[in-house]
């Protein structure tokens, strides 16, 4: 499975985390995997919910859960954050 190399910025924590996200599936199923990953990595500081969404750093566009991530041309360096 082809894999992209993202930083994830959690204002919430005020930290930022490199993450491999997979190309081809759904961003819904990517963001599952980015909150769990997030949750983990700081020991449970980050609680998120139903509400949670995954932004484009640049200009906080909120992403299409429904399309893949490179159907959103993210690629390795691309910068996103998760409120």
């Amino acid at each position: 499975m082809d894999k992209v190399l993202v930083e994830v910025y959690v204002p919430a924590l005020g930290r930022s985390f490199d993450m491999f996200i997979p190309l081809r599936l759904p961003l819904q199923q990517v963001l599952g995997l980015i909150k769990k990953a997030v949750m983990e990595l700081s020991d449970g500081a980050f609680a998120a919910d139903d509400s949670t969404v995954l932004s484009r750093r640049s200009d906080g566009a909120i992403l299409n859960i429904n399309l893949s991530a490179c159907e959103q041309n993210i690629c390795n360096g691309s910068k996103l954050m998760l409120i």
